[in-house]
């Protein structure tokens, strides 16, 4: 079950949509600017669910997956890469950093209150 989603996004309307999206369909949301900001962040909460943009200043989406990744905490927690990308190089490089699956930005509310609570309906069982 997903309680807890760290939403890490250097856009800050980006992320000021995914907390009030989140937040308001009862999820507790923490957001970050940045991949180090979002790591660090997990590395002193676990999260059931991290949503990352990928194109972002310092680490990529795709660095910061990698690295929860190593960490038991993250090593099945659902990990989400939001994206403009949609190439299956893209794809793959995902898939090899231990993305779950990605998001097509721009990314409508109701889609993704349903997805995460799809997501959390899979987890739970």
């Amino acid at each position: 079950m997903i309680r807890t989603i760290l939403a890490i996004d250097d856009s800050a309307t980006m992320r000021a949509l995914l907390q009030t999206t989140l937040a308001q369909a009862g999820y507790d949301v923490t957001v970050a600017a940045d991949g180090d900001r979002g790591i660090e962040a997990a590395s002193v909460t676990p999260f059931d669910l991290v949503l990352t943009d990928h194109n972002m200043p310092g680490k990529s989406g795709l660095e910061v997956i990698a690295a929860l990744r190593a960490w038991p905490p993250y090593q099945a927690t659902p990990i989400l890469v939001l994206t403009t990308e949609s190439g299956d190089a893209f794809k793959t490089a995902a898939r090899d950093a231990g993305a779950t699956g990605w998001i097509a930005k721009p990314i409508a509310p109701d889609m993704l209150t349903e997805l995460v609570a799809s997501l959390s309906a899979q987890t739970a069982s």
